[in-house]
């Protein structure tokens, strides 16, 4: 993200709860919320030998200007993470896309307001970006997660498919 759009990204407060960029400051908080996800296997993990991996990729999340990873605060305290990509298509006559990705909240604070905050903000932050839309991907064992999606919005259009290389 530039520093332009970083300045027109001011911090969202709903109820105490403040959503904004994640700094660096922020990246051991959103690590422990990423590998307190277990529904799918341990996929995320606070060993301090993987911090180097997790820190270059904060790295090159932050150089990108179509990508920002944000943080939902209360208290100072990171209760959810997201990040939020745009992407030009050529799809659409040339659409600007915006994905949520990575979408946490901490165990903690779910069903606290907390995810409806966050998807809140990143469809906000998508139409003021200039998205012609917002889309994300869930597991299809998640449930929870399709009914709360749904709650905020979102429809089920597609069917995903995926390969993992590692």
């Amino acid at each position: 993200m530039t520093e332009a759009d970083n300045a027109a990204v001011a911090p969202v407060a709903r109820d105490a709860l403040i959503i904004e960029p994640a700094s660096r400051a922020d990246l051991a908080d959103i690590i422990a919320i990423l590998a307190a996800e277990t529904l799918l296997g341990v996929r995320d993990s606070t060993d301090p030998a993987d911090l180097p991996a997790y820190e270059r990729a904060f790295e090159d999340i932050a150089q990108d200007p179509r990508t920002t990873i944000y943080v939902a605060k209360r208290e100072g305290r990171v209760l959810g993470t997201f990040q939020l990509v745009l992407m030009r298509a050529l799809t659409r006559r040339g659409a600007l896309l915006a994905i949520a990705e990575a979408v946490q909240v901490h165990p903690e604070a779910r069903g606290m307001g907390v995810g409806r905050a966050m998807m809140d903000f990143a469809i906000a932050e998508a139409k003021r970006r200039g998205a012609g839309s917002l889309q994300l991907t869930s597991n299809k064992q998640r449930l929870d997660a399709h009914r709360f999606y749904e709650r905020a919005g979102f429809e089920r259009r597609h069917e995903g498919f995926k390969i993992d290389f590692y």
